[in-house]
């Protein structure tokens, strides 16, 4: 069924029925371009909700929770499937829009050539069709001036009073129209024919051949339609894969989330390697106290044999009874070695920077190995560079890798000394060690070791500076309570302390004071003297020895 034969008749509606179809074609490629603009903000969208959520972190805050892990992978498949929408958005433009907007300028282009041959066809019969009219006009008025002749010489025929002369003009004018109308007649004939030639060619030939034009043309417009729907799909299906990839991806990292793994690393971070604070101890503060029977009051105590009363039970009006971890730590500023933090974390935190400082040493050897190759190239190839402008830089290679091991080697100290505390703590020696653990080296405030030799010799180690650990007014707020500090252990003075600071505490070499609070890693000791004073003392200037009913062990430092 085509269009030629079919409707022949139907120009204006077919005219009407093309332009219809190039805009349909222009509406759906609008419909492309709103598409792909949504895509593209809905990506760009993704993409700075991706950025919001995942910003720009250093080393240190790298995440380690699998709980954020596993969301910081989720955002970087979000932001893998924000790629595809804007791949998605990319084909639309290129293969979809692209293609519609140079096939619809075809369509315009061939669809007004067709209907210009059409129109053409058209007036060309009309033009036919006007010649044969106007012979036919003319044949019929050259027939009625005949008729008229032929009238008018019959009636001066049988006119007897009509002269011969006027008969013979009569014959002869009917003559002259009749000749008129013959020849009109024989133009009328040969115009018709013509007509009817011209009018069979444009309904059976051009008409036809236009139409079939248009019509194919057409169809083409509607198979171009159903092809770019077809990759309007394709594009889609294409990144699907990708896109259930994505999906996995998360489904994945959902799956990693692992609660006991995320507790774990709690207590990996914020462990301080303490032990827990052991029972108090009952004071009885009424030993001394003697009661009469007649009058039922309180004598006073005596001081049988000049012996001065126990200090574990002496009560010190400024001292102050709170935890570490209940109570006000002692304030600290960051110090290199992290005396200022836990064990646990200083351990950790110097084991990190070994770590580090181990990656920079292998770099620098590395490349010093690299310039002695170099050298020794340049000693056989005198023509390849001079093996003596070299030397700078392995100087200064060597110099660094120096730097680097006595940076390592400080810190394996530091690390040695926070391990030995942590395992004396888990592992409590025997008192019968104390002797031969006082003859080893000790370690003093900045984190190396430092032999003892024999205390008629000794001089005081690096005394800490109290303003780095213990503010004056922190020393005064921890003695502002009424109640006493448990007794923890006991110490001897190596060294003699002057106790010039606010909060601290004057001895004597050899004297022997009690333990009220370890040291936290400042380098100051708690301590009480047997008349009840108390303060702070350097760590590395006394010999402690724990009690049993403290930690549960006895330890040495």
């Amino acid at each position: 069924m085509t269009w030629g034969t079919e409707l022949w008749d139907q120009f204006e509606n077919l005219d009407k029925h093309t332009q219809w179809g190039i805009d349909f074609l222009e509406r759906y490629s609008k419909f492309v371009k709103e598409r792909l603009e949504i895509e593209q903000t809905y990506a760009k969208q993704l993409r700075n909700l991706v950025k919001k959520y995942c910003p720009k972190r250093s080393k240190d805050d790298e995440p380690r929770f699998s709980s954020c892990v596993s969301f910081y992978s989720i955002l970087n498949e979000l932001n893998d499937y924000a790629g595809q929408r804007e791949v998605v958005a990319e084909e639309m433009g290129h293969k979809v829009y692209g293609e519609l907007m140079r096939y619809s300028q075809d369509l315009k282009s061939e669809r007004k050539q067709h209907l210009q041959e059409g129109r053409k066809a058209q007036q060309y019969l009309d033009q036919c069709w006007k010649q044969m009219d106007n012979s036919k006009k003319k044949f019929e008025r050259e027939c009625k001036e005949a008729e008229k002749s032929q009238i008018s010489y019959d009636r001066l025929d049988n006119d007897i009073n009509a002269t011969k002369s006027e008969v013979e003009k009569a014959k002869s004018q009917l003559y002259l129209r009749t000749h008129s109308a013959d020849e009109s007649k024989n133009e009328y004939a040969a115009q018709l024919q013509n007509f009817n030639g011209e009018q069979w060619k444009h309904f059976n030939v051009a008409i036809p051949q236009i139409f079939k034009n248009l019509q194919d043309m057409d169809e083409r417009r509607t198979v171009k339609l159903g092809e770019t729907y077809r990759s309007f799909a394709d594009v889609e299906r294409r990144v699907v894969p990708i896109i259930s990839k994505c999906l996995e991806g998360m489904v994945t990292a959902a799956k990693a989330v692992d609660q006991r793994k995320d507790s774990a690393i709690v207590v990996e971070s914020f462990k301080s390697g303490f032990e827990p604070p052991g029972d108090y101890p009952f004071e009885d503060y009424s030993q001394n106290l003697s009661r009469t029977g007649s009058d039922n009051t309180i004598s006073t105590p005596k001081n049988e044999g000049g012996v001065k009363p126990d200090p574990k039970h002496s009560i010190s009006k400024t001292a102050k009874n709170k935890l570490w971890l209940f109570g006000k730590k002692p304030k600290a500023p960051s110090l290199e070695d992290f005396s200022h933090l836990p064990p646990e974390q200083r351990r950790k935190r110097l084991q990190a920077r070994i770590d580090e400082l181990s990656k920079e040493l292998q770099k620098e050897v590395d490349q010093r190995d690299a310039l002695n190759k170099m050298k020794d190239v340049y000693e056989k190839n005198p023509q390849m560079g001079d093996p003596q402008s070299l030397q700078p830089k392995i100087s200064e290679t060597m110099c660094n890798m120096e730097k680097l091991r006595s940076e390592i080697h400080k810190n394996e100290s530091w690390l040695s000394e926070v391990e030995g505390k942590v395992s004396t703590r888990g592992d409590r020696r025997p008192s019968a060690d104390v002797n031969h653990h006082a003859s080893h080296g000790r370690e003093s405030p900045e984190g190396s070791y430092t032999d003892v030799p024999n205390q008629e010799h000794r001089s005081p180690p690096h005394q800490p500076d109290p303003r780095q650990a213990h503010q004056p007014d922190e020393f005064d707020d921890e003695f502002d309570d009424d109640d006493p500090l448990p007794v923890i252990g006991h110490c001897k003075a190596l060294y003699s302390f002057s106790g010039q600071n606010e909060g601290t505490l004057l001895m004597k070499e050899n004297e022997v004071l009690y333990i009220i609070e370890e040291d936290k890693g400042d380098g100051w000791t708690r301590a009480r003297k047997q008349s009840g004073e108390e303060g702070y003392v350097p760590t590395s200037y006394v010999e402690i020895a724990m009690e049993k009913n403290s930690k549960g062990a006895v330890t040495y430092i």
